[in-house]
């Protein structure tokens, strides 16, 4: 994380973070004196440590237990399953046989 001031400017996870581009570059020197700017900015770094051994649960399960598990994922699953039977295509459905034109009902005519 990159804060200029107390402002945060950036945030980057995987990637170093883009900086605001007032941090001091060179100070100068010169044989008679030094002048040292104090940098307003600052790079911080979080650091999550993570956990090396992971244990499975899964061994701890009872026989019961188990039968819940399949039977709710199997429920699950077929909960958004979609039928086929209940389709119904056009084909089963011609259209309706015009017996006027609409055009000459609504005398709608282009010209």
């Amino acid at each position: 994380m990159h804060y200029c001031g107390d402002t945060l400017m950036d945030t980057a996870i995987f990637h170093k973070a883009k900086t605001c581009g007032m941090e001091i570059q060179k100070t100068t020197t010169s044989s008679d004196c030094s002048i040292v700017k104090k940098d307003c900015c600052k790079e911080e770094q979080i650091v999550v440590k993570g956990q090396d051994e992971l244990k499975i649960a899964f061994e701890k399960l009872s026989f019961d237990q188990q039968i819940f598990v399949a039977s709710f994922v199997y429920s699950y699953e077929n909960l958004f399953e979609y039928f086929e039977e209940n389709a119904y295509t056009l084909s089963e459905y011609p259209p309706p046989l015009i017996i006027k034109s609409i055009y000459k009902l609504d005398e709608t005519y282009l010209i």
